[in-house]
């Protein structure tokens, strides 16, 4: 134990009684990266958040570098050279990258700035890790890769030896993810020890020297990494139960085109563009893939085509039928489902029972009203069959949609999207902040909607899960179509794609 960075045992937090880490022990060697792997909800987070000073633990102890001690605020976590780069980054755009370091940091010249040695001094830690990050550069004017490492290198200068780093790759193409992967390679050869929290389990297989996993806030056992360790050996530890990782080949062939938009574009909430002359197809019976770095015009092609945002120009068609620029209830009369990206302020009324929220694009209609009247009877059966059906976990039909788990809020939204055999399915990262278990779920939901005539469009920055489920991807970058690739395309090639390098042929759409 002589080698140990952080050693953390007997850890207990308990939140009203609920206990989010239950006796937990966590060891971190010295110069090694290793993996925090567990559901949503397993105590992943806590547990880090311990070790970063937000929380303090109700029992056990910690020991940094074979010391005990008590870890009272970040800024306690810090002096003993302790980091975390939070999966949302906390960085102020219009600054530069110096001037981000530097905020709320004593400047060593008094009343006057030390821009010029700080910028400096940022330069050679960047260049050690060969991070490529330019001090001088705008927050706003750099990559989503190049502000994480702008995090890691804010953290390194501050004196991090321990490095926590929550879901660090969930916004990075797969170039990116490697670059990132090398200077975590370079971090750990300096003797830096590296905590890595990540759904992604062929991360966990590529990059970590050990994995610990959690379940229900319990350690269920920690692993040395080598070669013979599988995905499926670790998501069984996580979840107790063997998990789909690869969905059977689709053998029924796409039919007519079902939905087809052309050259449309549309402005942001900001009213800059957001979508340029996008064209796509989408067939009967098809799945299509939309690969991209968040924020390159998913949410709003998504909201044109349920009629939730007007578009500026272009054409869109449905079953051949003009349909650019409807309202909503246009397109849920023509069974044009919706999963939104974001479940809490669009998917559900949270402030709604379970069963309101099951038929609240039906309230009004048969069967559930009759001359006005709500009719209990069938609403209830159908809360008990969408219950059973889609394996929501609640007390009874009664409950407040908030009280549930995220997994179980997205069981509600495709009992209600997917039940009413939908013609077509707009679905935006549907399996976003859910565990390995509920993934796999919503996953088959997706294909057994496709298998059932409709059309499917897949929006995710989750390019394991594009490659999965998808028949063909199509890539976007700043609001243009940068190519259309088969089923099993390259990871690679996508990635090229998804950095705005777009195809030679021309794109069509079809």
């Amino acid at each position: 134990m002589e080698n140990m960075a952080v050693k953390m045992q007997g850890i207990t937090k308990a939140f009203n009684g609920v206990k989010a880490n239950d006796h937990v022990d966590f060891y971190l060697e010295k110069g090694s990266i290793h993996g925090l792997l567990g559901e949503n909800g397993a105590g992943k987070t806590t547990l880090m958040n311990i070790l970063y000073g937000l929380y303090q633990q109700d029992e056990g102890t910690i020991m940094i570098n074979g010391k005990i001690e008590d870890i009272s605020s970040p800024v306690k976590a810090i002096s003993l050279g302790i980091g975390m780069v939070h999966q949302h980054f906390m960085l102020a755009r219009p600054l530069t990258v110096v001037e981000n370091v530097m905020l709320g940091r004593k400047s060593r010249r008094g009343i006057l700035l030390d821009t010029k040695q700080t910028a400096q001094e940022l330069a050679a830690v960047s260049d050690k890790y060969k991070m490529g990050v330019d001090p001088y550069s705008k927050i706003w004017q750099l990559s989503v890769g190049e502000q994480q490492r702008v995090e890691i290198l804010t953290a390194i200068y501050m004196g991090a030896q321990t490095l926590i780093l929550d879901e660090p790759t969930a916004v990075l193409t797969p170039q990116e993810t490697e670059l990132f992967f090398d200077t975590l390679r370079e971090m750990r050869e300096d003797g830096k020890s590296i905590i890595l929290i990540t759904h992604k389990l062929e991360e966990i297989v590529e990059i970590v020297d050990e994995v610990t996993v959690l379940r229900d806030g319990k350690m269920i056992g920690t692993k040395k990494m080598d070669p013979s360790v599988t995905k499926g050996e670790l998501t069984n530890m996580m979840v107790g139960r063997d998990v789909l990782f690869n969905f059977p080949e689709i053998t029924k062939q796409p039919g007519e085109v079902k939905l087809s938009f052309r050259n449309i574009c549309v402005r942001n909430d900001k009213g800059l563009p957001a979508l340029k002359d996008f064209s796509l197809d989408i067939r009967e019976s098809e799945v299509v893939g939309l690969a991209g770095v968040d924020g390159n015009g998913q949410k709003e092609l998504c909201e044109v085509l349920t009629g939730l945002r007007k578009a500026d120009s272009g054409e869109m068609t449905l079953g051949g039928e003009p349909v650019i620029n409807k309202e909503p209830i246009f397109f849920i009369n023509k069974k044009v489902s919706y999963i939104p990206e974001d479940r809490h302020t669009t998917g559900l009324a949270l402030d709604w029972s379970l069963k309101r929220n099951l038929i609240f694009k039906s309230i009004g209609k048969a069967p559930y009203s009759r001359n006005g009247l709500m009719q209990s009877k069938c609403i209830n059966a159908y809360w008990e069959k969408a219950k059973d059906e889609y394996q929501i976990k609640a007390i009874c039909g009664d409950e407040k949609a908030r009280s549930l788990s995220g997994g179980n809020q997205q069981k509600i939204i495709l009992a209600r999207e997917i039940d009413v055999e939908p013609e077509v399915l707009i679905a935006d990262q549907p399996t976003r902040g859910l565990d390995v278990g509920a993934a796999e779920y919503v996953r088959n939901k997706i294909i057994e909607a496709r298998n059932n005539s409709a059309a499917v469009l897949v929006v995710s920055a989750d390019l394991e899960e594009i490659l999965q489920i998808s028949d063909r991807i199509a890539v976007i970058y700043d609001g243009e179509l940068m190519g259309i690739l088969p089923r099993g395309a390259d990871t690679y090639e996508i990635g090229e794609l998804m950095m705005g390098k777009r195809e030679e042929v021309a794109v069509s759409g079809k």
